[in-house]
C-alpha cells in the first residue's frame, strides 16, 4: 500500500515540475512575457493578480482560455491583448491553468 502512495506522490511531483517547465516554454512561445510577469504589473496585469481576481470563479478557466485564444480588452483596462494564434488548444488550457495557480 505504501509503495503505491509513494509512486503516486512521485508522479505528482514530476507532473508538477513538467507543467511548470512546459508553461515557461509556452509563455515564451506565445510572447506572453512581453506584456506580463508573474508578480508585477507590466503592460498587462501580473499573473498572480489574475489568479487572485478569479480565485473563486468557477468559470475562470474557460473564460481565461477564451481570452488567451481570441484576445480581448476591458477586463484590465483599455489596452487590448492580442490573440495567441501560435498556441494549440491544449497549450492554451495548460497556460490558463498555470496562470490560475499563481499565488
Amino acid at each position: 500500500m505504501k509503495i503505491h502512495y509513494l509512486i503516486a506522490l512521485a508522479a505528482a511531483f514530476s507532473t508538477h515540475a513538467f507543467a511548470a517547465e512546459n508553461s515557461e516554454q509556452l509563455l515564451q512561445k506565445g510572447s506572453c512575457l512581453a506584456c506580463h510577469a508573474v508578480a508585477k504589473k507590466m503592460v498587462g496585469p501580473a499573473y498572480k493578480d489574475i489568479a487572485a481576481k478569479y480565485k473563486n470563479d468557477k468559470g475562470a478557466l474557460s473564460m481565461l482560455e477564451g481570452k488567451i485564444r481570441t484576445g480581448g480588452t476591458g477586463n484590465w483596462g483599455a489596452l487590448p491583448m492580442p490573440p495567441q494564434k501560435a498556441l494549440s488548444d491544449a497549450e492554451i488550457k495548460t497556460l490558463a491553468q498555470w496562470v490560475l495557480n499563481q499565488k
